[in-house]
């Protein structure tokens, strides 16, 4: 197992609180000079804050534990490349590296949609980007939370279509 793929094992052990705690499963390491300084899981629901992505919270974890708003020298594992509030966040504090796990076309700041990281020339900070390091096991932890989630919503559905039809046979 490489060193990034070891550090991504770890995010994904955060985005496993995430699910535990019923928050989109997606996790978040940061490291310098080979140790984990701040770890980080999506808490939108948890703190009623749609800034709590993981990837803000292990920021902020990581900024407190070198003491400095630069990351210089830092490298992020995410298990879902970071939307552009995220990446619009690591361009200020400077990360060296971004990893993560499954691209999102759809919304990714890194590549997927945008590429708000390396190639914006009027940015003041660039990161190498990495993509789709131990992608098939992020995205089995993203599928499976989500197939769950929607199994939950239909099974409330039935229940709810039940208990109206108990109360009109009244």
């Amino acid at each position: 197992m490489t060193q990034d793929e070891q550090f991504m094992a770890l995010a994904m052990r955060e985005a496993e609180k995430a699910r535990v705690a019923g928050e989109v499963p997606c996790g978040c390491v940061i490291v310098k000079e080979g140790r984990v300084i701040a770890r980080g899981w999506n808490q939108v629901e948890a703190l009623h804050d749609a800034t709590a992505h993981a990837e803000m919270v292990a920021l902020t974890a990581a900024e407190a534990a070198v003491g400095d708003w630069r990351l210089e020298g830092c490298t992020v594992y995410v298990t879902k490349e970071p939307c552009p509030m995220c990446a619009g966040a690591m361009v200020h504090c400077r990360p060296e590296r971004v990893v993560f796990g499954i691209p999102d076309p759809k919304g990714g700041a890194c590549g997927g949609w945008i590429h708000l990281l390396d190639a914006n020339p009027p940015l003041n900070h660039r990161c190498e980007v990495t993509g789709g390091v131990l992608r098939e096991a992020c995205l089995e932890q993203f599928q499976s939370f989500f197939r769950a989630a929607r199994a939950e919503a239909k099974r409330r559905k039935k229940q709810a279509r039940e208990e109206h039809a108990d109360d009109t046979d009244d």
